[in-house]
């Protein structure tokens, strides 16, 4: 049985938003967002890359400055099954329970649907399933995403989101995020998606790093 999630209400939300821009702001030297507009009436999946502790924190400030209020309604998170167990607050900032290799993973793909089949709902799903360098050349996706859209009913926007680290000269960071329209559940198709966020993953780094030309091309 999966442990299902309690999302936030407004205020809270934008309480915690609030809070995780004050933190970024005082640890960074820069935040940087290239952020997509929501289709209006969807519901929403936001990909990212999945790199750090700060993620989820990043996701809520980056969701609170231009999400809220603006489309989203409430915010639903995946999350494992045993870092819920012992992290029991997790249920009510909207995290809902997957556990890779039970029975159970399947409800976990129809509740995931349930709740993108209404409006203003999104979704915060990382399709690495582990964390990674921000710096890696390929994004390898789970196939948690190829069961859950097909299932959705009505419309739902897909959105994927690179975010990246970086120092330069500074003490502190700056931090990027670069966004993707990658079109809606009614012209889904698995691989044209990992072939066109990982296309875009790579321009993103490329942009963002400065670095003489590579030797080595990546062919995707």
């Amino acid at each position: 049985m999966i442990i299902k999630a309690k999302p936030l209400p407004h205020f809270l939300f934008r309480i915690l938003g609030l809070i995780a821009a004050a933190v970024f702001r005082s640890r960074t030297k820069r935040l940087e967002i290239n952020a997509v507009k929501l289709k209006p009436g969807h519901s929403y999946i936001l990909m990212c890359n999945h790199f750090s502790f700060w993620d989820g924190f990043w996701a809520f400030y980056v969701c609170n400055r231009f999400y809220l209020k603006k489309g989203m309604n409430k915010l639903f998170i995946m999350s494992v099954k045993k870092q819920m167990e012992k992290n029991k607050w997790l249920q009510y900032i909207g995290s809902f329970s997957i556990d890779p290799g039970k029975r159970s993973i399947k409800e976990s793909f129809e509740y995931a649907a349930e709740v993108l089949s209404e409006p203003g709902n999104l979704l915060l799903f990382y399709p690495q399933g582990n964390l990674e360098s921000c710096y890696i050349r390929y994004i390898k996706f789970d196939e948690g995403l190829y069961e859950i859209v097909p299932q959705i009913k009505g419309d739902c926007q897909l959105i994927w989101s690179t975010t990246m680290v970086e120092y330069f000269e500074s003490l502190n960071p700056t931090i990027t995020t670069t966004m993707l329209d990658c079109g809606t559940n009614h012209d889904f198709d698995f691989d044209e998606l990992k072939l066109k966020v990982n296309k875009f993953h790579i321009k993103t780094i490329e942009d963002n790093i400065r670095f003489t030309d590579e030797p080595i091309k990546y062919d995707l």
